[in-house]
């Protein structure tokens, strides 16, 4: 069709026009969605004394402590109003001068500190943030902070123990094993509830504590987190294997009836129950003094129940 001066070209012959001006608006909407598929950690320095070593870092510009916490609440908001996924990780100066040393990084570089803030994260020890206050946050990614150097360290411990000279069998694997069979018999046992369990062991540097949460309906298995139960089991493997004197304690809370306490001790790399008596004694006295404290109300104290499993008897 040829066109003269009386036939002008339809409008939507002009699209390429329309199309260049709208692909930035286009990119920018693309972009902001992807924005939102990344997820974003932040490194926080908890205390005064953390802060203060970052100090000597030139990069490093924050001048006060309490200054820099009112930063970081105001940066956590922001990145959670524009939707994206954010967490927060315990930045440790100790270990960041150590990640820096040990990767060939220039401690004193905002890059550095962001790709230590990016490897922690991977470690699993940030905490989500999903607006809560961040006087609240804090403790919560303290513990968090301890729970994980407490699992990396037992983990090394039971790393470290190789294979059994006699029968080749891997120490360390094998005292997880058994762990893990005797949580499993420890929360069959104990039924429908609330279970609240606390393990402690002396270990070689530390004194290692885990702490482990499930809840049982009846006729149900328990329901347990898996990174608290990972942390449980190889606290008490590392017991296991180290023959270290350590406990174990369960208390179990159901509605309309009092908490039940039991105890264990671990003896030889096995938990032996205590007696409703040595339960008692153990919460009714000051461990710092000896001195006899009351009896906490709406509390009963038991004998802890058989663990024995089918484990062969030798035990390394």
């Amino acid at each position: 069709m040829a066109y003269t001066k009386h036939h002008k070209r339809p409008k939507q012959s002009k699209p390429a026009k329309r199309s260049r001006r709208q692909r930035p608006r286009r990119n920018a909407a693309v972009q902001r969605t992807l924005r939102r598929e990344v997820p974003c950690t932040v490194g926080l320095l908890a205390d005064e004394q953390d802060f203060t070593a970052m100090r000597r870092y030139r990069t490093f510009t924050f001048s006060d402590h309490p200054s820099y916490l009112r930063q970081i609440e105001a940066l956590l908001k922001t990145l959670a109003s524009r939707q994206l996924h954010t967490a927060v990780a315990l930045f440790d100066p100790e270990d960041f001068a150590e990640y820096c040393a040990g990767s060939g990084l220039d401690p004193d570089a905002a890059a550095s500190r962001s790709r230590y803030t990016a490897d922690i994260a991977g470690r699993g020890a940030g905490i989500p943030y999903t607006g809560q206050p961040l006087a609240g946050l804090l403790p919560q990614l303290i513990n968090k902070a301890v729970r994980q150097a407490t699992w990396e360290y037992a983990t090394m411990l039971l790393a470290d123990f190789g294979e059994c000279a006699d029968c080749g069998q891997d120490i360390g694997r094998a005292a997880f094993d058994r762990a893990s069979r005797i949580l499993m018999r420890l929360l069959e046992q104990a039924g429908p509830g609330r279970h609240h369990l606390v393990c402690s062991v002396p270990a070689p540097d530390e004194q290692l504590l885990a702490v482990l949460h499930a809840d049982a309906a009846t006729d149900e298995p328990a329901q347990l987190e898996a990174s608290e139960g990972a942390e449980f089991v190889t606290v008490l493997a590392t017991g296991i294997a180290l023959e270290s004197p350590g406990g174990l304690v369960l208390r179990t809370s159901t509605d309309g009836a009092p908490d039940r306490l039991h105890g264990w001790r671990l003896h030889q790399g096995r938990l032996l129950p205590l007696t409703a008596g040595e339960v008692f004694s153990a919460y009714c006295t000051d461990a710092v003094t000896g001195e006899p404290l009351s009896p906490e109300p709406g509390v009963e104290y038991c004998a802890g129940f058989d663990l024995t499993t089918d484990d062969p008897e030798n035990h390394h």
